[in-house]
């Protein structure tokens, strides 16, 4: 019985690959690293075929991640935006990050927005939605998009912060340097939270 098991998640596995890359049919390579992992685990070389496929899984997760940075929304008027970029990584006690970053600047006005998709998340969710956790420091509950943010700010030095958790497994940070609060709500305003959920 634990053979057919293995057997049938391995298969299991598998399907679930194929089905991640079937909208691109231009994943050669991401295709080529399933057939070998299929090839080595009929040929009983089991440890082959988990290196293969964990190879084709991590392509899959670069390809996500960089979907993901276009979701980072464009830079708001009069300011200036670096190019974005993205990372994926595939540690298994994190179930996979995939995360996505652009800065946006004005003067000396700085804001980075960083969007970071993981299952590990769901662990955090629990404190965001403490009131007692998220008013420490001056952090504050507010509505934007349709989505409950935390916001902290701090008049004096002109720096702050608005968190985002969308759908439990996805955060959205913007971070601000000699800016406003409202040029923080005003890029948490900018982001398309309906694709967040849909990603």
């Amino acid at each position: 019985m634990k053979t057919i098991g293995k057997v049938f998640g391995f298969q299991l596995l598998l399907l679930m690959v194929f089905c991640a890359i079937a909208a691109d049919a231009s994943a050669d390579e991401v295709m080529d690293s399933i057939n070998e992992a299929i090839m080595s685990y009929q040929d009983g070389k089991y440890t082959d075929a988990v290196e293969s496929l964990d190879y084709a899984s991590q392509m899959i997760r670069q390809k996500r991640s960089e979907l993901l940075k276009t979701l980072l929304p464009e830079p708001l008027q009069d300011w200036t935006a670096d190019n974005a970029s993205s990372e994926s990584t595939g540690l298994a006690m994190l179930g996979g990050v995939l995360s996505a970053k652009r800065v946006y600047r004005k003067g000396l006005s700085r804001v980075t927005i960083e969007i970071t998709d993981s299952p590990a998340l769901q662990n955090i969710m629990a404190m965001f939605t403490n009131l007692v956790f998220t008013t420490t420091g001056g952090g504050r509950l507010k509505r934007i998009g349709g989505q409950k943010v935390m916001i902290k700010y701090a008049p004096d030095t002109h720096d702050g912060d608005v968190t985002v958790m969308i759908e439990n497994r996805c955060m959205l940070s913007v971070k601000g340097e000699n800016v406003s609060e409202q040029n923080l709500i005003d890029y948490a305003s900018a982001v398309n939270y309906k694709k967040l959920k849909q990603f």
